[in-house]
């Protein structure tokens, strides 16, 4: 059983609900999260062979979703932790919350984030986030998509939490921008219940 197709009050089922509909910030007439609409387009992306070829691959939504997924598997990393069973959680719920369309890159794409966060660290990785989100509407998308993603253990730990404000700095948000967000993610769970 996938996590959509789970019991209406399975919490894993409820956070792909929620990260997969748009939030507030985004038109409710878009056809998906901010995630789950640039997923289709980094599913695109030319192999090398492929390059010169019109694919329908857009560069910046591209880049808009990996930085959403690194801010995603940034809280999914704040205990310092992320094993095996974790990491199939983690690329289980984005792939279902963007309709399955990244599942074969999303791998490759965890590994290498695991990679730059070991090289990098925390703060780098932050800043490189802040740089790819630039639109005040896709800052609060990756925060309220970080906030869910935080609620899969079954609540928000004082890690998590530090994350997510770093992540607040980083994208330039204001300071209650982290409050705003976990509130947001609360309801949407409780609707999805």
């Amino acid at each position: 059983m996938s996590p959509t197709e789970a019991a209406p009050g399975d919490l894993l089922g409820r956070v792909v609900r929620g990260i997969s509909r748009p939030g507030p910030a985004v038109s409710q007439s878009a056809g998906g999260s901010i995630l789950a609409q640039a997923a289709s387009s980094y599913a695109k992306r030319p192999v090398e062979a492929e390059a010169t070829i019109p694919t329908g691959f857009d560069p910046r939504a591209a880049s808009l979703f990996e930085a959403v997924v690194e801010a995603a598997f940034l809280i999914a990393n704040a205990d310092g932790e992320f094993d095996e069973a974790e990491r199939q959680t983690f690329e289980t719920v984005v792939a279902e919350a963007c309709r399955n369309t990244v599942t074969n890159e999303l791998h490759a794409l965890v590994s290498d984030l695991r990679d730059q966060l070991a090289e990098d660290g925390f703060e780098d990785r932050i800043a490189a986030i802040g740089r790819a989100i630039r639109l005040p509407a896709h800052k609060d998308e990756v925060l309220r998509i970080a906030a869910l993603m935080a609620h899969i253990s079954g609540g928000v730990s004082q890690s998590e939490r530090d994350v997510l404000d770093m992540l607040a700095r980083g994208l330039e948000m204001p300071p209650h921008a982290v409050d705003h967000a976990l509130a947001l993610a609360v309801s949407t769970l409780a609707a999805e219940e």
